[in-house]
């Protein structure tokens, strides 16, 4: 007997090492997939050249390994792989959908090549009908006696029921204990009844797109995430914000009646973060921390909040400050005047129990601002562009760097400048680093 209890003490001691080893490994391997690490990782530079069908090329964006090059095309989404100078992917809007449906935006992953898209459809079953069963009327509903006599007995069926009844003679040698019963009158059975319920005239789903390595000659993985049933119909995404850290996905979206904030998380589980008459206008999400920042404006009241789940604390109550990005665990904040940047500071992401919203001044100069793009680079430098010139805060010193093409694009880690110029039915691209 004791040597049976060893050997099933020996195997219970077996097996729980195993599972142990398999988790511990499970667990590193996850945690890789949802919080790759950033800060240390040198970014991806090319140098080539490639030419793209089509010259009406919009909203380009390069993919993480610079391989990629993701834009619409007359309303429709293409993949161009720049490799193989051919493209790889493209999704048009359903025959028949509105105006304002097809793909609604797209964004690279920072750390990957897979593409997140959202794309609108009309419902063809806005309108569901369903069968409510009526409730049940109690059994002991009686009829009150009059006068203490016998209540009469149904009327037959057969007779004409517009006529009065004939009334009935009482019923002869009752019992007195009986004298004062009722017999229950007969009523209509309720009936179900069918109801409309309206629903979403909409569906707008979300995929993402994972694309192989250019040089493989694999068809890139479309994949139908799920459909989000509390989008607003003809909601426009001004928006998105990934946090790696956390895996949340972070959406502004515009509709006739305000703007919402809405959070999507691993699951793809949808909930609401704004508050009633509240404007966000930027926001960045730490990937250090996973802390969602915002720009929060409420009537005359403009605040950078830091988002913990339902928790709100206020990082900056000057009205002049705006949202510049976050990089290696460092939130970047500019002062605007008369449509200039005339200073740039960063506070360091903590975690909840030991925040402390402290500034530190980084630059001090003059940087238009008006119908600019900012770009925070893996080198912690600050990339303020238009179409003609980005201007470089790096270390505290500004450099200012012509841009040549016709169009112009810095990827979003900084390191990488795509100049654009149409030439005839094409679209001629030129990848170089920025320096």
């Amino acid at each position: 007997m004791k040597r049976k209890i060893r050997i099933l003490a020996t195997w219970i001691l077996v097996s729980l090492v195993l599972q142990f080893s398999i988790y511990s490994y499970l667990e590193s391997r996850v945690a890789k997939v949802l919080a790759p690490p950033t800060g240390n990782t040198a970014p991806i530079v090319k140098e080539l050249k490639a030419t793209v069908p089509g010259n009406n090329l919009e909203n380009l964006q390069l993919s993480y390994a610079k391989d990629y090059l993701a834009y619409t095309e007359n309303g429709a989404l293409k993949v161009f792989n720049l490799s193989s100078q051919k493209v790889v992917f493209e999704k048009r809007p359903v025959p028949g959908s509105d105006k304002n449906m097809g793909l609604l935006h797209y964004q690279w992953l920072p750390d990957r090549n897979t593409l997140i898209y959202f794309f609108a459809k009309k419902n063809p079953n806005p309108v569901t009908t369903v069968v409510v069963q009526p409730s049940t009327q109690p059994a002991q509903q009686q009829s009150k006696p009059q006068n203490n006599q016998p209540q009469s007995t149904t009327p037959n069926p057969a007779e004409d029921p517009n006529q009065a009844p004939k009334q009935q003679q009482p019923v002869q040698n009752t019992p007195k204990s009986n004298t004062n019963q009722t017999v229950p009158q007969a009523e209509a059975s309720p009936q179900p009844i069918v109801e409309k319920r309206y629903g979403n005239p909409q569906l707008t789903e979300l995929f993402t797109l994972e694309l192989p390595d250019s040089n493989e000659n694999t068809l890139p993985d479309d994949r139908f995430n799920r459909s989000l049933d509390s989008f607003p119909a003809g909601g426009e995404i001004q928006q998105m914000v990934v946090s790696t850290f956390t895996n949340l996905i972070y959406l502004t979206v515009k509709t006739n009646s305000g703007l919402q904030l809405m959070e999507i998380d691993v699951m793809k589980n949808v909930r609401n973060l704004h508050r009633s008459g509240e404007t966000i206008t930027n926001m960045a999400a730490s990937d250090k921390y996973g802390t969602l920042y915002v720009e929060s404006k409420v009537g005359n009241a403009k605040h950078i909040l830091a988002l913990e789940n339902w928790k709100r604390e206020i990082v900056s109550k000057n009205s002049n400050d705006i949202i510049l990005g976050d990089r290696s665990g460092k939130l970047y904040a500019g002062e605007i005047k008369d449509d200039k940047i005339t200073l740039i500071k960063t506070l360091s992401d903590t975690n909840e129990n030991d925040r402390k919203f402290e500034f530190k001044t980084k630059w001090e100069g003059s940087i238009p601002f008006k119908n600019s793009r900012i770009i925070i680079g893996a080198g912690g430098e600050v990339i303020v562009y238009n179409t003609k010139v980005a201007y470089i805060v790096k270390n505290g010193k500004l450099k200012e760097l012509t841009l040549k093409g016709e169009e112009n694009y810095i990827s979003s880690d900084g390191a990488e400048i795509m100049e654009i110029n149409r030439d005839g039915k094409s679209t001629l691209i030129e990848l170089r680093p920025l320096k």
